[in-house]
């Protein structure tokens, strides 16, 4: 096996070994590369929940907008630190005639009037522009995104929804009740074909389902991490994501510091590795060796096989995929067969597209193997297309410098500009029934940017580019680029020439000028009045999910809808649309005091609309199981909708129209109660039940009793006054 998982480890003598006898175990935790990161940035040392400041932030143009909006809303006067305004979502300007390009003239406006950094569409995407300019050994980073790692620089990245970047605007702490790290013990080393998107699958498929990992934070160390490239590492640390960790962090040594020297930002470099002692709450122990090429089927990372594995078994996997996509679209189950299975032609799996892209894809590293293994080969004239997009400008230039593009646009391919769109459903849609395959972060449901309610569905696979690359060579014909008589890959380090961000990006940061006007569109909009909490809380169901997992493309949607995120009233009537179509016209009846119930709401990405729509429409409360992610239950909280759990949600199954009543909520929520009495009728029936409540501090009940973030602040302005 290539990954194994045990539980609690100690680093001794450059090993990572059971624990010996530890006199104090406090202290030899703090000895990881994390935790000595962490106590570095505490504003209040030496409590259980750590009060952080970060050192950079980071947002794109579908979430910057609302950001600086609450922001304003709560008495923005500068940015207090760099923060970074890309634009790499919504670049298209595709949807909506002038709302993005608007979006955009905000940024770039705000940038200059609060003392922000501006980089404009089609330069880079978001976290290859703060790999590039900020990730640096020993910092931390927060970013409206939550492909936020930067790991491999040394770097804690942190993705989260906009509340807690405002929380940073306004010089307030990020709260986070101290992580437990875990080590991951990289021995060995990749074989001619395997990628950086293989190891991180082979990852994701080990922890993500027990959970071994979730809110945690991944430390890379070990004897395989030497071996690695740079763009290699950044490759595997940022789908750390998909494993459901908080964050992670790998040691650095003589390749970051090559790679910041050739970045122009040698003097930031330091080397980390943990002390000896070091004790980690867990490990992952992945030999590198033994990894082959992977495929994350439909619709999940964690679904992945190795290629080999899934074409020996591809009628029974495509059938599960198919009863999978039939249950999530309450689509007719034979239709999604036929349609899976009549990829399968003469004993072989055919897709029709292929996609490097995005943070993950789009690295020189991977777009030079497949320039190798396309060299001499041309892409098929059928249906198979592929489009690979380097990650930033700068790269875009060297590869064009040094011949990787033209070789692949020669080949077939079609090269394109920096941007995210592939990974969330704005760009390289697949036709209807398509089968993709992709070097992006996600393959969750619609992330490719089908509609079932108009009759669309479409797949995506996970995989790698060198493996995406042998595909293409061979027409189609889903091919693991270990098949293929390959070189290691031994390529220079690509040059880094600065001059497209020098000619386009807007540098503000310690500069604001207040006499610099806001630039508004029409679809730009206030936030909606928003109450605060009720004493006596009723609530009504408006909608109800027992999947395993809701992820909050599902809650609500990416693609096109991300368009309208700057119009908080029209992106809510978009609540659920892909999932449950009824439910905003439930919100309508309710009015206020709507609830979601789903087991575990919350999964992939960052955004805070997954919760402030709800918020917009009415909704007071999530009832769950548990949370998929702290970064979901954070949004909830800072939108003032009340995280309840409940342990016999899965068996009680409430259904819409039920009505949960909590008395004194109010009171108790600010008294500090973990337990909440409620009331739970249906059916003309009532029973009392009990939900609880996650950890929260003063602060977060703070919050729900105003309603909002932005009601909490306004509060303690009006106080100051």
């Amino acid at each position: 096996m290539a990954v194994q998982l045990t539980g609690p480890a100690q680093y001794r003598d450059n090993a990572l070994l059971p624990p010996g006898e530890i006199n104090d175990v406090q202290a030899a935790r703090k000895k990881t590369i994390a935790r000595r990161i962490l106590d570095a940035h505490d504003t209040k040392p030496g409590l259980d929940t750590h009060l952080l400041r970060f050192d950079a932030m980071a947002s794109h143009d579908i979430t910057y907008v609302g950001i600086i909006q609450s922001a304003r809303a709560s008495g923005l006067t500068r940015f207090p630190l760099p923060y970074v305004l890309t634009n790499c979502h919504n670049s298209l300007c595709a949807v909506g005639g002038t709302i993005n390009e608007d979006d955009h003239m905000f940024g770039l406006s705000a940038a200059k009037k609060y003392g922000g950094e501006f980089v404009p569409a089609h330069q880079a995407v978001i976290h290859q522009y703060m790999r590039e300019r900020y990730a640096a050994p020993g910092r931390m980073i927060l970013a409206s995104d939550s492909h936020t790692r930067y790991g491999a620089y040394g770097t804690l990245g942190i993705g989260e929804g906009g509340p807690e970047l405002v929380k940073q605007l306004l010089e307030q702490g990020y709260s986070l009740r101290r992580p437990e790290v875990i080590a991951v013990w990289l021995s060995g080393a990749p074989v001619p074909g395997v990628g950086p998107q293989d190891i991180a699958l082979s990852l994701v498929a080990a922890v993500f389902p027990n959970g071994f990992v979730k809110n945690k934070i991944l430390e890379f160390i070990g004897p395989g991490v030497a071996g690695l490239s740079q763009d290699f590492r950044d490759g595997i640390d940022v789908m750390t994501t998909e494993t459901a960790c908080l964050s992670s962090v790998w040691q650095t040594d003589e390749t970051v510091r090559r790679t910041l020297s050739r970045l122009g930002r040698g003097d930031a470099f330091a080397a980390l590795s943990p002390q000896d002692g070091a004790l980690y709450d867990g490990a992952v122990y992945l030999d590198l060796s033994k990894v082959r090429p992977m495929i994350a089927l439909p619709f999940h990372p964690s679904n992945a096989f190795t290629i080999e594995e899934f074409l020996q078994n591809a009628p029974d996997i495509l059938d599960k995929t198919a009863l999978d996509a039939a249950r999530t679209w309450e689509l007719d189950a034979e239709s999604c067969r036929r349609a899976l299975r009549a990829a399968l032609r003469g004993g072989a799996f055919y897709a029709e597209q292929g996609v490097v892209a995005g943070c993950s894809g789009g690295l020189a590293q991977n777009i030079r193997a497949m320039a190798r293994i396309l060299d001499g080969y041309g892409a098929s004239a059928d249906a198979f297309s592929l489009s690979v997009y380097p990650a930033s400008q700068p790269m875009a230039l060297a590869l064009t410098r040094d011949g990787t593009l033209p070789l692949l646009m020669a080949a077939g391919a079609s090269v394109r500009s920096a941007f995210c769109g592939p990974c969330f459903g704005a760009g390289d849609v697949p036709a209807n029934g398509g089968f993709s395959i992709r070097h992006s972060t996600r393959n969750f449901p619609n992330r490719e940017g089908s509609k079932p309610a108009e009759g669309q569905t479409a797949y995506v696979a996970l995989m790698d580019a060198r493996s995406i690359a042998a595909t293409a060579r061979n027409g189609g014909r889903l091919t693991a680029a270990t098949q293929l008589a390959l070189q290691s890959e031994d390529f220079p380090e690509p040059e880094f020439d600065i001059s497209p961000y020098r000619a386009r990006v807007t540098v503000a940061v310690g500069k604001p000028d207040a006499s610099v006007p806001l630039r508004m569109g029409p679809n730009i909009t206030d936030w909606p009045a928003i109450p605060a909490l009720e004493e006596d809380l009723k609530m009504t169901v408006a909608c109800a999910i027992f999947d395993s997992v809701t992820t909050t493309d599902e809650l609500i949607p990416s693609g096109d809808a991300s368009s309208y995120r700057s119009n908080p009233l029209r992106l809510a009537r978009m609540t659920l649309s892909r999932r449950d179509p009824a439910y905003v016209g439930r919100c309508d009846e309710i009015g206020y005091g709507s609830v979601v119930c789903a087991l575990r709401p919350g999964d992939g990405s960052a955004r805070e609309q997954a919760a402030s729509c709800q918020r917009v429409l009415g909704g007071v409360a999530n009832i769950a199981l548990e949370y998929a992610t702290k970064r979901y239950c954070s949004n909830l909280i800072n939108w003032g909708m009340l995280p309840l759990l409940w342990e016999d949600l899965e068996t009680a199954r409430p259904a819409p129209g039920d009505t949960f009543t909590i008395p004194d909520a109010r009171r108790k929520i600010l008294e500090g109660a973990q337990e909440l009495p409620a009331v739970w009728s249906r059916g003309g029936k009532s029973e009392e039940i009990l939900f609880r409540l996650p950890p929260l501090s003063g602060e977060d009940r703070e919050i729900l009793a105003a309603g909002c973030l932005m009601n909490y602040y306004k509060e303690k302005l009006q106080k100051a006054d």
